[in-house]
């Protein structure tokens, strides 16, 4: 087995077309069989293997610099650079991240999750090594969606007026081109590139122009034909208008071809942009047919590619559900998202009503703002958004929407741990930041039925509001019988305490249920308070609370930098209570990936660690413990 024998990249070059080739299969199928059983991102990294393998097979890294967008295509990356030992560990605690990490290997040039900022860290490389005389090459490799997100123009737009060496690499996925264009277009690709050509064009410029007028107006007749004629096949002048020099487009399966572009490149010296089409899933059945859905997996039966054990029903679900209950009668409710209508089921939504859908791609900040717009008019949106892509969009919501007081609702997907996509993907930082937006409305369903009637609740709220839910409905524990309905700012007694009150978020209140269990048998007396809404808090059930018992607890699912904890803490403080206050949350740091029950322990937020903390704090009040 080849890829047994490739301990890094330099084994690359000992080997011939067809042993690449052999090794390009053998990639594909370690993929499959690792995913099969830990998860992750299967289609976007089968599509990426011959580019990968051209790529190492060219450069000399890591002296050269290797830059992956997002992230979720560097697994055959990972397996050329020395983690094909480890390779089985992938998303597992302690083991390879999936995605690029510059802690995990010296081959990662940067820390990758999110998309659309290759270039733009590439660029401040180059810029760097100019600086500092370097020679080195730098590759910027962006593609699935990321040349949908604005900061890849930025980008585009001042390396190309730079003029300095980089290359971007195009990963299209998406498109297919016809064999007769395929050929004249790998034909214009090789004769642009020839040094042949080069050279003759070199040498027609300066016999030609400036001799004299009739000369110089052949040169530009000539290079007005050349242009158009390449035109008529390649839609590379938009980036050549940026500055880049373009180049394709390239079979991105072909290796022969792959390589012999790469290499071309390395003998110019300005930007260039290498157009590459791949199929995303190539070689795996399932994943060629169904692209989207075997884009991020759970782990699955290759015979089959059905999914192992019980598919979850995720809270998306449940929310889409709900709107369309909402948007059957009420014309106003609109949904956006991000290039993620699948991930947020609002998939469903587009298909019940397609002229009130609107999927803006890796757009976070365009969506906000759009949805403003949108607001103004008289409309009412639904903005679907993961934590982790919301936090690009922070200004837009604080100045678009919260500074206009606009009814624009974010429904707030993958809040809190999320498991195995680690620390680029974790959402826990929401709190923090949408409590400092003036009229913000921030809330936390406890369990299914609160989501439901959150998303009521949110047709008839005249402001900015936000409501924040995990992936899957299990992950907000059982539902706990209470009281039929609430307003607006309003907290739930669930249970009282005579020493200690514990309030809590979101999906935390169920663990803090269990916690008071705990703590009875302790001889500690707990109570709960569901403190559905992170903003505005229920300042008066707070203060009354509070004031009854010896301890006060705030327990959420966020970092405690800015979160749920310190805005009770300011409460308190500003109003004389003197209880003492222990906060419990997410620290304040990058939790790396594990399962979402191995994170919540390393973060000490299991109902056995809130029950511990909280009996060895009231320990230290009571006088019991030092």
């Amino acid at each position: 087995m080849l890829l047994e024998q490739i301990h890094d990249p330099s084994d690359l070059k000992k080997l011939n077309l067809k042993q690449l080739k052999q090794l390009a299969g053998e990639l594909r199928q370690e993929i499959i069989q690792v995913v099969s059983e830990s998860g992750g991102h299967l289609a976007s990294n089968l599509g990426m293997v011959e580019l990968t393998l051209a790529l190492h097979y060219v450069l000399d890294t890591p002296d050269d610099k290797l830059f992956m967008d997002v992230g979720h295509q560097s697994y055959a990356h990972k397996l050329l650079t020395g983690r094909y030992e480890r390779f089985k560990t992938l998303r597992q605690q302690n083991g390879l991240s999936g995605f690029p990490q510059l802690e995990e290997s010296e081959y990662d040039s940067f820390t990758a999750g999110h998309a659309s900022t290759a270039i733009s860290a590439a660029l401040g490389v180059v810029r760097t090594r100019d600086i500092m005389h370097g020679e080195y090459e730098v590759v910027a490799v962006v593609g699935d969606g990321a040349l949908t997100g604005g900061m890849c123009y930025e980008a585009l737009n001042d390396a190309g007026q730079s003029g300095t060496r980089m290359v971007v690499v195009l990963n299209d996925n998406e498109m297919s081109i016809a064999e007769n264009v395929g050929a004249v277009s790998g034909y214009l690709t090789r004769l642009r590139q020839s040094k042949g050509y080069l050279a003759v064009k070199q040498g027609v410029r300066r016999h030609l122009e400036g001799r004299n007028r009739f000369a110089t107006g052949v040169y530009r007749m000539l290079e007005k034909l050349r242009n158009m004629v390449r035109s008529l096949f390649v839609d590379g002048e938009f980036f050549e208008a940026l500055g880049f020099k373009y180049i394709g487009p390239v079979d991105g399966h072909d290796l022969k071809q792959l390589i012999r572009v790469l290499r071309r490149t390395q003998n110019d010296h300005q930007p260039q942009l290498i157009h590459v089409v791949t199929q995303k899933g190539r070689g795996y059945e399932p994943a060629e047919d169904r692209p989207d859905v075997y884009h991020g997996v759970a782990p699955f039966y290759i015979d089959s590619g059905k999914r192992k054990g019980e598919s979850a029903t995720t809270s998306g679900k449940i929310v889409v559900r709900q709107l369309l209950e909402l948007a059957q009668n009420d014309i106003r409710i609109c949904a956006i998202t991000a290039a993620m209508s699948g991930g947020t089921c609002m998939d469903a939504f587009e298909e019940a009503f397609p002229e009130r859908f609107f999927d803006v791609g890796i757009a976070e900040e365009h969506a906000a703002v759009m949805a403003a717009g949108m607001a103004s008019q008289g409309m009412k949106p639904y903005v679907a958004i993961y934590s982790t892509f919301l936090q690009r969009s922070y200004d837009q919501i604080l100045m678009e929407i919260c500074r206009n007081g606009l009814p624009v609702t974010f429904l707030i997907d993958r809040a809190g741990l999320v498991g195995e996509d680690g620390a680029t993907h974790q959402g826990v930082f929401d709190l923090s930041y949408l409590r400092t937006m003036p009229g913000m409305i921030i809330a936390a369903p406890r369990d299914v039925r609160d989501l439901k009637m959150l998303v009521d609740l949110s047709q008839d709220v005249n402001a900015p509001m936000a409501i924040r839910y995990p992936k899957n409905c299990e992950d907000m524990g059982p539902g706990i019988q209470s009281q039929r309905s609430f307003k607006i700012g309003e907290w739930e007694l669930l249970s009282a305490g005579k020493d200690v009150i514990i309030f809590a978020v979101g999906r935390m209140v169920s663990l803090a249920m269990q916690a008071c269990i705990e703590l009875m048998g302790k001889g500690i007396s707990a109570g709960v308070v569901d403190a559905r809404f992170v903003a505005p808090m229920d300042e008066g059930m707070l203060l009354e609370q509070a004031g009854k018992v010896r301890l006060a607890v705030t327990v959420e699912e966020n970092v405690l930098a800015g979160g749920f904890g310190e805005g009770v803490l300011g409460i308190l403080g500003r109003a004389g209570i003197p209880t003492p206050v222990l906060t419990l949350g997410v620290p304040n740091r990058f939790i790396s990936h594990a399962t979402i029950e191995q994170q919540l322990a390393e973060c000490r937020l299991t109902a056995e660690d809130i029950a511990r903390r909280i009996q060895k704090r009231y320990a230290q009040i009571e006088g019991r413990e030092p």
